[in-house]
């Protein structure tokens, strides 16, 4: 790594403005430590940077999906919608910015390359796509959970002679769809959100999907007066009892087995749950994760609501998922099984080979060829370890994160890893990261970092450290925790399924948020148990 010129040195690297990076950043300022944030875009904001497509909205509750850290905060921002849209939540993440000065600290367009651990000077020596060098004390990765764009190996992918997007890098301009022939690959969340607002402007919109998704009603609406003035006067009550579900959402869970009531009841309480909105429907019974009857309860009221609302017999047949539904990613949409109703919507079902080709002029699927204008990839991300991946990153001996994790991550915690002093992951792999409500998970990691920090400061020491037999034992209990769920039984990102030659590890950790804080709370009560200070 050594280019002549001495690397800046700081008490901390964060790799990552998002909204996990830009709260780091204001910790670390609080305790008196140097801290440089590198980030690879043009602008802070992560996840809410990069996805710009049409209808890329939030599926948290707005008044939960902000920072609780900044009592004031709370008290001036005002939300416009439920689910806040993602101009609004970039608004949000550059208020917070301006609000705390944190930009002197933020730097820009610089995309880290290389991190290489000095075990002589108990360091970390980063190096950027262009040159740059750092060094640090201390690297956190702040790069996120879905941030890695997964964009597909299809032939003749560079071939289209028309507009080619990605929902996770979407362009910063305005991209009209009047008229045109557009194709959608991929029905998951993002697909979901983009498929209903270009089937409004497109001439003709074909979907392609390998696997139908289950997707519940956001019931999304404008906030009033009302509602703004009712969370700011209750504020501190909401959040803490949404820190005590086990998402770390608002709802409540009904501790009872959708198996423990007739099916006519059972039916009235998910009724009342879509009614809500959100992911209120997997929690109207506490063991739709655990108990495959009572899944398929939940399965086929979802199942109904598709039958009752598309109405070509066709295209209704294939929209029906068969899967457990929370096994992958439970989707919000708005009249989205409404969209296929359209007569410029046309949905395709991929077969075995998915998209065979690209051509200059759209695609082929099903052996037949579809004439397209716009193509939008709408594949998802290599979720958890993907934006770490990229990163060359070697430890103590020389061994790198790819090698220690070619089998599957291997976290303490989902915060640090055996062979890697001093490297900090926030919601890392092995903890409940995509499995809640990202901000208090954002919240609660970067404090729990802050506070080691300043603990390893008072005690004098230089070096922390997982250790391999704690490790061991928390990737045992995560596996084992997991395999009591019936999110193993079909092929999702939360496996890495989506991901060819990927190891197939259930990666965040299913234990649920009060569970896992207490777990954290205890490790620091007992001297940082599992963890070598040195």
């Amino acid at each position: 790594m050594n280019s002549g010129k001495l690397p800046r040195s700081f008490d901390c690297i964060v790799v990552g403005a998002g909204l996990a990076g830009i709260y780091m950043l204001y910790r670390l300022r609080g305790l008196g430590f140097s801290a440089r944030v590198l980030e690879a875009a043009g602008g802070i904001g992560g996840t809410w940077y990069w996805n710009r497509y049409p209808g890329a909205r939030c599926d948290v509750d707005n008044m939960f999906y902000s920072y609780s850290f900044d009592e004031a905060l709370d008290q001036e921002w005002d939300w416009s919608e439920r689910y806040p849209s993602q101009p609004e939540i970039l608004r949000y993440i550059n208020h917070v910015a301006d609000r705390h000065d944190l930009w002197p600290d933020i730097q820009l367009e610089t995309r880290v390359a290389v991190a290489v651990y000095d075990e002589a000077e108990a360091r970390w020596l980063v190096k950027t796509e262009e040159g740059e060098q750092f060094s640090a004390r201390f690297l956190i990765m702040a790069t996120g959970c879905l941030s890695a764009a997964n964009l597909p190996e299809i032939p003749g992918l560079g071939d289209f002679k028309g507009r080619l997007f990605h929902t996770g890098e979407w362009p910063h301009e305005e991209i009209d769809f009047t008229g045109r022939r557009v194709g959608v690959v991929g029905t998951g969340s993002s697909g979901v959100q983009v498929i209903q607002e270009a089937a409004k402007a497109a001439g003709h919109l074909t979907v392609f999907q390998r696997t139908a998704s289950y997707v519940v009603e956001a019931f999304n609406r404008t906030l009033t007066d009302e509602d703004r003035t009712y969370f700011k006067a209750n504020h501190h009550e909401l959040r803490e009892a949404a820190k005590k579900t086990f998402g770390g959402f608002t709802t409540i869970a009904n501790d009872q087995s959708a198996l423990a009531v007739t099916e006519e009841h059972c039916r009235e309480k998910l009724e009342e749950a879509w009614q809500a909105g959100g992911i209120t429907l997997l929690t109207s019974f506490n063991d739709f994760v655990s108990n495959e009857e009572a899944n398929q309860r939940a399965q086929e009221f979802v199942r109904d609501k598709i039958r009752a609302t598309v109405r070509d017999p066709e295209t209704r047949e294939k929209l029906l998922p068969r899967h457990v539904i929370g096994c992958k990613r439970l989707c919000l949409g708005t009249n989205y099984y409404g969209t296929f109703n359209r007569d410029n919507v046309t949905l395709v079902q991929l077969g075995e080979k998915g998209v065979e080709k690209i051509t200059a002029d759209g695609l082929i699927a099903n052996n037949s060829e579809f004439k397209l204008d716009d193509l939008v990839l709408a594949t998802g991300f290599d979720a958890m370890t993907g934006a770490l991946g990229k990163i060359d990153i070697e430890g103590r001996d020389g061994q790198t994160l790819r090698e220690a994790w070619a089998a599957g991550p291997r976290t303490y915690l989902g915060l640090m890893s055996h062979g890697f002093p001093n490297l900090f992951t926030i919601t890392g792999p092995g903890s409940p990261s995509v499995l809640s409500n990202m901000l208090p998970t954002i919240e609660h990691h970067v404090d729990w970092i802050a506070g080691c920090l300043s603990d390893i400061r008072k005690r004098g020491a230089a070096i922390i450290e997982a250790e391999m037999e704690a490790q061991d034992k928390w990737v045992a209990h995560g596996n084992e925790v997991a395999s009591r769920t019936l999110r193993y039984t079909c092929s999702s990102w939360y496996l890495g399924a989506n991901i060819p030659g990927k190891p197939r590890v259930f990666m965040p950790y299913i234990g649920g948020m009060p569970a896992y804080r207490k777990t954290c709370e205890a490790v620091v009560a007992k001297g940082y148990e599992g963890f070598d200070l040195k």
